[in-house]
Formats: C-alpha cells, structure tokens, sequence
C-alpha cells in the first residue's frame, strides 16, 4: 500500500479562492470589505514573519488588514485598551493577538478580554464552552483545518474510531472536541500514554500535534487509516547542514507504506492555518452584520 498524500497547499488554495469570492459578496451586501485585526508585540521573529503574510494573504482575500505593532515593554493595561478598542470598532470583525507575548503579559487575561464574535483564533473561554457544549463556535484554526481535509476525504465521520495525540488548548483539546461532533469515537493520548502504540492500531484516523519528531512509527498504525500530522519539530542539522530537516511527529517514509492517506510536514496541516484564519474572519463579519453565513465556508 502507498498512502495518498494529502495537499494541504492545494487545500488551502482552493479555500481562499472561495473566501476570496464570498468576502466580495459580503462586501456588496454590507458596504464594506471584512476587516482583521493582528495584534504584535515585541519582535520575535518567527511572528513577525507569520504577521506578514497574515496581512498579505489577507489582502488578497479581499478583506482589509489592521496591523498593530507595539514594543515588547508594552504595559499589559495598554494593550487591553487597544483590544476594547477592537472590540468596538464595527470595521474589524476579527481581532488576532499574536502569540506568545512577552512574559511579563498575562496571556489568559489578554484572551479573555477580546470579543468571543470576534475571536478568529477559537481560544477565548467563551468559544472554547460554546465548542464543547455543541454550540456557534469561532473554532481554532489549525484543527478546523484537519477537519475540512477530513470533510474532503470521509464521506461520514460516523462511528470511525479517531485517536488525537496532543492536548494542547490550541489543537489537541479543540480537535478533540471536532470529531466528536462528527460522531467519532475519539481517544486523546499524549507523550506521557501508556501503550500508545495500542491505541493507534486500531484508529482510523489519527491526528498527531504532541510535539515530538517521529514519535510515531508507520507499524504502530492501523493499515488504511488516515494520518494528519500537524508537529513540526525541527531536527539537528546533519553534517554540512546549515538547519536542520523539518518532520512531524509521525515518521512519515515508514506511516506512508501502510496508511490511507497521510499529510507531508511541511505542505500539510500547517498550510491550512492562514486560509481557515480567513475563512473564520469571514464567518465572523456576515454574524457581525447580521448576515447569514454563505454555505461551504
């Protein structure tokens, strides 16, 4: 068996396409484009990287883009002033805060405050209740996105056994929480699992964000399952290497004799991220105008 190798790339592409062409629509019914707030203090520079093409690929969905940059001495009562800033200006319908903040900023509190209808990033205490409790939810994007490339490859959810090693409050916990509303029978297990091997093979679908490279072995997992890995870890250089090779937490030249369907690390989970971002900033501005939410966002 060789695995089909699951585009994130492509995937994305396709979405912001559509993104793209209902944020016209939307921009026609409501007179004004959908607008995104990202939030960057400090200058760290894996985020500044991540703002950029945040603000790139939101231009190009045809959305407006509000960039906020500040120092990384800033006073956390100043930023909580321009979140409620956000939060009352009717031409932002996303607020982003990138993370993580410097450390002298309280990361809960600084979530806590942003509006839950405008929580693009799923992670307020609001969004995460309405989640579990099977409500309208902003949902996270990285596990949003594993499950429309599962929505693309599953005709019905229903009943398939599904294991998700990870809980972070970010993806493994919210992932969780998305196939159970798809009627999965989910399993979380971790670094720490006992008998992980076990678990995984049985499951039909398994989504690894642990944080751990290769931790996963192609013969620890079922034959014909669907693997989404969303780990990025990167490994020491080799000799003559400047940085080291990029791999997920699955091991994927051995997953990929055995499974269904397996994403590639880089060009799989990952990818999806930014499109999903605009895809629920989009959500967000037609439930802000009163608006109903195009089908096949």
């Amino acid at each position: 068996m060789t695995a089909t190798r699951i585009d994130g790339k492509a995937f994305a592409a396709r979405l912001r396409e559509r993104v793209g062409v209902r944020a016209l629509e939307f921009a026609e019914a409501a007179g004004r484009k959908p607008g995104l707030a990202v939030v960057l203090v400090g200058e760290d520079p894996a985020s500044q990287v991540y703002v950029r093409s945040k603000g790139k690929a939101t231009l190009a969905a045809n959305m407006e883009s509000f960039e906020h940059r500040l120092p990384a001495d800033t006073d956390e009562r100043v930023l909580l002033e321009l979140v409620e800033r956000l939060n009352r200006d009717e031409a932002v319908d996303g607020i982003l805060v990138q993370l993580p903040l410097p450390k002298h900023l309280d990361e809960k509190t600084i979530i806590a405050a942003i509006d839950p209808d405008k929580d693009v990033d799923g992670i307020t205490p609001t969004n995460a209740g309405r989640l579990v409790l099977g409500m309208e939810a902003l949902t996270s994007c990285t596990p949003l996105g594993c499950m429309l490339l599962l929505r693309d490859i599953f005709d019905d959810l229903s009943g398939l056994d599904a294991v998700v090693v990870g809980r972070s409050i970010l993806f493994g916990k919210p992932m969780a929480q998305l196939l159970l509303a798809e009627n999965c029978t989910v399993t979380m297990a971790h670094s720490r699992t006992r008998d992980l091997q076990g678990l995984l093979r049985r499951a039909d679908i398994v989504v690894a964000a642990v944080g751990v490279p290769n931790l996963i072995r192609g013969d620890w997992l079922k034959p014909g399952a669907v693997v989404l890995d969303g780990g990025i870890n990167r490994l020491d250089p080799e000799p003559g290497e400047i940085k080291g090779k990029i791999v997920g937490d699955v091991a994927y030249d051995e997953a990929e004799a055995h499974v269904r369907a397996i994403t590639p690390v880089p060009g799989g989970v990952g990818a999806t991220t930014i499109a999903v971002l605009l895809r629920n900033t989009l959500v967000a501005a037609y439930r802000n105008a009163g608006l109903a939410v195009p089908e096949g966002l």
